[in-house]
C-alpha cells in the first residue's frame, strides 16, 4: 500500500489546538504514502497502513469527543395547510412513477417502445393544475429537484406543489428557484389560494393587506400578488407598483414591468410614458414595447409618422412597387422611444433604424398611407432596392406584437405556396411566431395545409405552436406525412423530433387508428438496410405513449357524484 485516503471531512474541528496539528500531519502521511513518510510511532514496513489507519480513527474519536456542544436551533414553523383536494390514488401512484423515470437509461441511441415518461410529466401537470389538485407531500422533494433540472416545469410544479413550495425550499439552498420565481412561474392562484404562499391574501383587493405584503413580501410573493392583482383589477396592481417603481432595483423593475402586459389597456400610458425615461435601458426598451402595442398611443403614433416617411408607393413604375427610404440617423427623441441606436454586428444601421420604426408603429395606418390596400394587397407589392426582408420581417414583428390576426395570414401567405418560407416570413421561426396570433382550429388547418405541400422536414417549428392534442385534420396530416417517410424507407430518426411531438400531441383516441403502422412493412430494395423494423418499433412507441396518455388522464378526471 502506498497512499491511504483519509476524509478529512469526517473529522469535526475540536477545542484542541494541539490535536488539530496532530490530524493535519496524519493527513499528509495519507497524502504522501506510508512507503515515504512512517507514521508518528510505528515502524516502516508492511504494517505501516493498519497504523495510519489506527491512529486516524483514534484520533477522530478524540477530536469529536473535544467539541463543545452548540446552542439549539429553532425549530421551523409546520408547513402551511393545502386546502385543495387530494388527487386520486390512481394519479398519485402515476406521479410517483413519473417522477421516478430518468431519461437515457436504455443506453446507446436507439429508445425501443417503452415511453418517455418524463416528457409527459408538463402534461401531468397541466391537468392536474387545471382541476385544481393539491400535491401529495411524499413528492414534493421529488417535484422540486425536477423542476430545478428543468426551468420549463417550474410554473407547473410551484402551482401544483402549493403553499409547501416555498416553506420547503427555505430549508434546502437546492431549492431557492422557488423563492426567486421565474416570470409568471407558480404565482397564479387556484380559486382563492395562493398556489405559493398562503400569506398571499386570498382578497388582493384587500388594501392594507396588499400594501403590506408589497413592502414586505419575498420577491415571489410580490410577484404573485402583483399577477393576481393585475389580473382581476389592472389599475389597482400598476397603481400599487408605482409606490415602490423608483425605489426598485433596475431587474426587478423590468420583471414588475412585464406584469403589465396582462389586460394592457390605454390606463396604461402614462405610466408607461414615464417608464420611457428609465435609467435602466431595458426597462425604456421594455417601456416602448408595451406602448407600441397600444395602437392608440402617442409613442405608436410618433412611430406611425416616422415609419410612413420612409415607406410610400411609386406609380410611375410599369406596376406600383414600395420604395423605402431608411433614416439617416437616430436622433434623441427616437432613442426615448426604444430605438437602439447601435446596431448588432454585421447589421447596416439604417436598416437597423428602419426596422424597429416599422415594427412599432400601428399595422392599422399602412392602409391609409398606401392607398387604401389591404394587408394582403400591401404584402403582395414588390419592393425596390431589395428591401423586401428587412420591411416584412418587421411587418411580421408588428404582427405578433400587436396580435394582429389579418396581417399575419396576409404575411403567412396560403400553407400550399411553392416558397416553404412563405411571402412575406424571413424565416419558419417568423412564420410560427405569425401563427401564434390565430385561433387554435385556424392554426392547427394551416400547419396541416403546409405539411401536405412540404412534409415534416419543415414543420417541426410550426407543429410547436399548436394546441395540444392537436386537431384531427392536424393529427391526420402528421401521421399521413410519417406514413409516406416510412414508405420512402429512409430511417425513422430523421423524424425523432416530430414523433416525439406526436407523442405527446396527438389526439389519445387516435390510438386505435394507428394500428395499421405498427407492422414490419416489406422494403423496397433501395431502403435503409432495417428501417421497416426501427419504423414499426417507433409506431409502436407512439401508440403505447397515446394509450398511457389517456388512463393518464382518465386517472386525473374526478369520478361523478355518487361513483366510488
Amino acid at each position: 500500500m502506498s497512499r491511504t485516503s483519509v476524509p478529512a471531512a469526517s473529522a469535526p474541528h475540536s477545542a484542541d489546538p494541539s490535536l488539530s496539528g496532530a490530524w493535519e500531519d496524519l493527513v499528509t502521511t495519507a497524502l504522501l504514502g506510508t512507503d515515504r513518510r512512517t507514521p508518528a510511532g510505528a515502524a516502516p514496513g508492511a504494517d505501516a497502513p493498519k497504523a495510519l489507519l489506527d491512529a486516524a480513527a483514534v484520533a477522530t474519536v478524540r477530536r469529536r469527543a473535544g467539541l463543545r456542544p452548540a446552542g439549539a436551533a429553532e425549530r421551523p414553523r409546520p408547513a402551511p395547510r393545502d386546502p385543495r383536494p387530494a388527487l386520486p390514488p390512481a394519479a398519485a401512484r402515476r406521479l410517483t412513477m413519473l417522477l421516478s423515470d430518468r431519461p437515457g437509461t436504455s443506453g446507446g441511441g436507439r429508445r425501443g417502445t417503452a415511453p418517455d415518461l418524463m416528457e409527459l410529466l408538463p402534461q401531468w401537470l397541466a391537468a392536474a393544475n387545471a382541476h385544481g389538485f393539491a400535491a401529495p407531500a411524499p413528492a414534493l422533494p421529488a417535484l422540486l429537484d425536477a423542476a430545478r433540472g428543468r426551468t420549463d416545469l417550474r410554473p407547473a410544479v410551484l402551482r401544483f406543489a402549493g403553499p409547501r413550495a416555498l416553506w420547503l425550499a427555505r430549508l434546502n439552498p437546492e431549492w431557492r428557484f422557488a423563492l426567486r420565481s421565474t416570470p409568471g412561474g407558480g404565482v397564479s392562484l387556484p380559486g382563492t389560494m395562493n398556489a405559493v404562499n398562503p400569506e398571499v391574501p386570498e382578497d388582493p383587493e384587500n388594501t392594507d393587506s396588499s400594501l403590506r405584503l408589497w413592502q414586505e413580501g419575498l420577491f415571489a410573493e410580490r410577484v404573485a400578488l402583483l399577477a393576481t392583482l393585475r389580473s382581476r383589477r389592472p389599475a389597482a396592481a400598476r397603481e400599487l407598483l408605482a409606490t415602490t417603481w423608483a425605489t426598485e432595483r433596475a431587474e426587478d423593475r423590468l420583471m414588475f414591468l412585464d406584469s403589465l402586459r396582462t389586460r394592457l389597456a390605454p390606463d396604461d400610458e402614462p405610466f408607461l410614458e414615464l417608464a420611457l425615461a428609465d435609467r435602466s435601458r431595458n426597462v425604456r426598451a421594455t417601456a416602448a414595447e408595451l406602448l407600441s402595442a397600444l395602437p392608440g398611443s402617442a409613442l405608436a403614433e410618433r412611430m406611425a409618422v416616422r415609419a410612413g416617411v420612409c415607406v410610400a408607393v411609386d406609380h410611375t413604375r410599369d406596376t406600383p412597387t414600395l420604395t423605402v427610404e431608411a433614416p439617416h440617423e437616430c436622433d434623441a427623441d427616437m432613442e426615448r422611444d426604444g430605438v437602439t441606436a447601435k446596431a448588432p454586428a454585421g447589421r447596416g444601421e439604417r436598416s437597423w433604424w428602419l426596422g424597429q420604426l416599422v415594427e412599432a408603429a400601428p399595422l392599422g395606418t399602412w392602409s391609409r398611407r398606401l392607398g387604401g390596400r389591404s394587408p394582403r394587397q400591401i404584402v403582395a407589392l414588390p419592393v425596390a432596392d431589395d428591401w423586401r426582408s428587412e420591411l416584412h420581417a418587421a411587418w411580421c414583428r408588428a404582427a405578433v406584437r400587436q396580435r394582429d390576426a389579418e396581417w399575419s395570414r396576409a404575411l403567412l401567405g396560403e400553407p400550399a405556396a411553392v416558397e416553404a418560407g412563405g411571402p412575406g416570413a424571413v424565416s419558419l421561426a417568423e412564420r410560427a411566431k405569425l401563427l401564434g396570433t390565430l385561433d387554435a382550429a385556424e392554426r392547427a388547418e394551416w400547419v396541416a395545409g403546409f405539411i401536405g405541400t412540404h412534409g415534416l422536414p419543415d414543420a417541426f417549428q410550426l407543429l410547436g405552436v399548436c394546441a395540444v392534442p392537436w386537431a384531427p385534420p392536424l393529427g391526420r396530416a402528421v401521421v399521413d406525412a410519417l406514413n409516406i417517410a416510412r414508405d420512402a424507407g429512409s430511417y425513422p430518426w430523421s423524424f425523432s423530433g416530430v414523433m416525439g411531438l406526436a407523442e405527446r400531441c396527438l389526439d389519445p383516441s387516435e390510438a386505435g387508428h394507428l394500428d395499421a403502422l405498427l407492422a414490419v412493412p416489406d422494403e423496397p430494395e433501395d431502403a435503409s438496410p432495417g428501417s421497416g423494423g426501427y419504423w414499426s418499433e417507433a409506431f409502436q412507441r407512439l401508440v403505447t405513449t397515446l394509450r398511457l396518455r389517456a388512463a393518464m388522464l382518465a386517472e386525473l378526471t374526478p369520478a361523478p357524484p355518487g361513483h366510488p
